[in-house]
């Protein structure tokens, strides 16, 4: 029985080829077949296109990314340079208050401030050139010519005291 449904399709099939028309899987096929003769055809040239798309959309995404690690280096640059103004400024509030609690120590102390030292040295230097405008009248002579015996304006020879006792009988000055 086997044989005689193969012999009776194959008649089927050569008459419908003689007709033109052929069943839908038979059109199916003929299709795939056309199609990968054309793919074969135009292989090179399908493969030439996907080759470039390819490399456009790689050279694409390259560039959005590298457009958006140079925007986010932006932004971290401008929030690390605001985050180091805000410490700046709070480290320097700090170091006034380190500052001003060191001056107020050293005032508790009696420790003279920069402006205290600065105006005894204007005051001392004022003191010496009102000095060296006074007349030398009775300006102390040097001490090479105190320790010899000298002739004084009278004409009298005066002996001079040893500046060792003197400066015994004085009391030191202490600061």
């Amino acid at each position: 029985m086997a044989k005689s449904n193969d012999t009776t399709r194959s008649k089927a099939s050569a008459t419908a080829q003689q007709d033109g028309t052929a069943p839908p899987a038979q059109h199916v096929w003929l299709a795939g077949l056309g199609a990968m003769a054309k793919a074969q055809e135009q292989g090179s040239k399908a493969i030439e296109a996907l080759v470039n798309d390819g490399l456009a959309f790689q050279r694409k995404s390259q560039a959005e990314a590298q457009q958006r690690l140079q925007e986010a280096t932006e932004r971290l640059s401008h929030m690390a340079s605001d985050f180091g103004q805000q410490t700046s400024g709070r480290v320097d509030k700090l170091e006034h208050l380190f500052e001003d609690r060191v001056a107020k120590a050293l005032h508790r102390l009696g420790m003279p401030t920069l402006l205290d030292i600065q105006m005894l040295t204007d005051r001392v230097a004022q003191l010496e050139a009102q000095l060296a405008g006074l007349p030398t009248k009775g300006a102390p002579k040097p001490a090479s010519t105190t320790a010899k015996n000298t002739v004084a304006a009278t004409g009298k020879t005066v002996k001079a005291k040893p500046q060792a006792a003197s400066a015994a009988k004085r009391p030191k000055k202490t600061v």
